[in-house]
This record gives structure tokens, C-alpha cells and sequence, in this order.
């Protein structure tokens, strides 16, 4: 037994002595960052002006790897699987790292205990779109033509954010609402554009660009305030005060990366977010960048499992 001990011992030391030299030579090849959403989403959007920079900082390219299906699940749990030497990444956001815990009846994986956090990455906006053919000039409107309907009006949705976001709207007006599952935000904007779905939330950044261009309607934005970007749309709170989403975005890696690469990957991270000129080219697309630290990311993601979960129960919305 003391032979053992020594051993174990022996055995202890040098995995702690080897953590910062690993750290030290990190990342030696590309880093994948697994965007578990469609190219065009509001996720890889935002990745995608975040990975240059990033690779500059870390001194290795960075990779989106997009890999959508299942409300974020297959890309996720792709992650969660790979090897934890800090060389693949993925986003965690209002849907994949909170939402799905509750919408997804066997979820393949954790966003706690299957993940090591690394940060808050940043926060945006959902509008309220509707077809430019669509009777609602408002939000008000809506609700009217949504009471006054023979059949429940549809809102298409490509995530569980989306889903839980019209959803929670339907139950505070007392309106009953059809919704329509697609593979992706980009998706799901596109039949309200064609007319074919009645409406969706959609991100700033996919869905402004069809506003300006007169191809949907805007009738509100899921902030507590209105957006500096749009301020000529009103919040969904000014017509139905209890109304409150945050979409947000963090990152995460494998469980059981080493503690020394996770505190450089954060250091990274909070560096590129702080830079000013990063940060106004997000901002110009709806993004608020809000750097953390792994733990505060971490006590973040518990409270929205915890909060999304509440919030899923009270508009009805059954586990897949």
C-alpha cells in the first residue's frame, strides 16, 4: 500500500507539473469552434466575426464547424464528445445551453456537467416579424387579428429560443398559436417572407436587413427598452408588460480540459471582446459583447437552466 501511495503520489506530480507546460504549448493546431446552428443563424453570424480575431490572439486559426440539427442537440453533443485538449470549442447559447435541458426529453448532454466553461461571449435581440402582406400593422394589431382568426395563426421557429419566445407571447395575450418547427432561423424567416407562416422572432441581424428592404414588418423587439439600432420599434413589455427574453451566447469546452488552457482560452476571449473597433462592428449588428470569467459564466448558464425551465412550464410546452 505505501508503494501504491508513492505511486500515486509520483503519478499526481507530474500531471501537475505537465498542466502548465500543456497550457504553455496550447493551442499547437487550428481550434474547431462548433457552431451547432445553420450558417446564417444568429449564432454563426456572430462566431464568424469572432474567429479571426481570435485565432490572432491565440496564435492558431479558428474553424466554425457548423453543425445544425435538432435544436442545437447534434452539434452539441458532437462537442461534448471530443477530446478535451482545448482544441475544440462551442458555442452555448439561450437554446443549446439552457432551453434544450427542458424541451428535450433525453437530452444526450449536460451544459454543465459535460462542459468546462470558458465565458460570456454576448447578447442580442429577437424581433417580431410578419409577413409585409400581413393585416397587423402593430403588435396590438397582432393580438387582434390573432383573437379575430378561425384558426390559430402559425409561428415558425428554428430553435427552442424562438419557440419559447412566441410561445410565452401566445400565452400573455390569450391567444392560441400553430407552431412550425424548421432546421434553422434562416429557414423559418424565409416563410414569413414568402407568406406562408404568419410570423417569427427572429435575430437583429438576419431579420433588420428584410425590414429595411420592406420584405416583413417589424411589430416589436423582445428588449426591456428599445433597441438603439431600431428605436422606431416598440418592445413586446410596451403591449404585454410581463414579457422578458434574453438571447445570449457563451463558450464552452469538453469537461475535463485542463484548468490552464481554459483560463488562456478565457483571457483570449475577454481580450478580442474588449477590443473597440470588434465591438462597434457587433454592435452595428445588434450584438452587446460582455466578457466573464469561466465561473460567472457557469453561475450564469445554472440560473437560466433553472429560470428557462419555469418559463417553458408556463407557456405549455411539451417535452420532444
Amino acid at each position: 500500500m505505501p508503494q501504491l501511495n508513492r505511486r500515486a503520489l509520483l503519478g499526481a506530480g507530474a500531471m501537475m507539473l505537465a498542466a502548465p507546460a500543456v497550457a504553455q504549448t496550447w493551442p499547437d493546431r487550428p481550434i474547431r469552434l462548433v457552431v451547432a446552428f445553420p450558417a446564417g443563424s444568429v449564432t454563426d453570424t456572430l462566431m464568424r466575426h469572432l474567429a479571426e480575431p481570435l485565432g490572432r490572439e491565440l496564435g492558431q486559426p479558428v474553424i466554425v464547424d457548423n453543425r445544425p440539427g435538432g435544436s442545437g442537440v447534434v452539434g452539441t453533443e458532437s462537442a461534448a464528445r471530443s477530446p478535451a485538449d482545448g482544441h475544440t470549442w462551442v458555442v452555448l447559447s439561450v437554446t443549446n445551453g439552457a432551453l434544450n435541458t427542458y424541451t428535450i426529453r433525453r437530452l444526450p448532454y449536460d451544459p454543465i456537467r459535460d462542459f468546462a466553461p470558458i465565458g460570456f461571449v454576448a447578447e442580442t435581440a429577437y424581433i417580431l416579424v410578419v409577413p409585409a402582406s400581413s393585416p397587423a400593422r402593430d403588435l396590438r394589431g397582432f393580438i387582434e387579428h390573432a383573437r379575430a382568426s378561425r384558426t390559430p395563426l402559425t409561428f415558425s421557429h428554428g430553435n427552442s429560443s424562438a419557440l419559447i419566445a412566441s410561445a410565452t407571447l401566445a400565452r400573455l395575450a390569450g391567444v392560441d398559436m400553430m407552431p412550425i418547427p424548421y432546421r434553422g432561423g434562416p429557414e423559418a424567416l424565409t416563410d414569413v417572407i414568402a407568406g406562408r407562416i404568419d410570423s417569427t422572432f427572429t435575430d437583429f441581424a438576419a431579420g433588420m436587413p428584410q425590414v429595411r428592404e420592406g420584405k416583413v414588418r417589424a411589430l416589436a423587439v423582445t428588449l426591456p427598452q428599445r433597441f438603439s439600432l431600431a428605436p422606431e420599434i416598440p418592445t413586446v413589455a410596451s403591449v404585454l408588460p410581463e414579457f422578458t427574453f434574453d438571447v445570449w451566447f457563451g463558450m464552452g469546452v469538453p469537461a475535463g480540459t485542463p484548468a490552464p488552457v481554459v483560463a488562456r482560452a478565457n483571457a483570449a476571449l475577454n481580450k478580442v471582446l474588449a477590443d473597440p473597433e470588434l465591438k462597434e462592428r457587433l454592435a452595428r449588428l445588434g450584438y452587446a459583447p460582455r466578457g466573464s470569467t469561466p465561473q460567472e459564466f457557469q453561475d450564469f448558464l445554472r440560473n437560466q437552466i433553472t429560470v428557462l425551465s419555469a418559463r417553458a412550464r408556463e407557456a405549455g410546452l411539451e417535452q420532444q
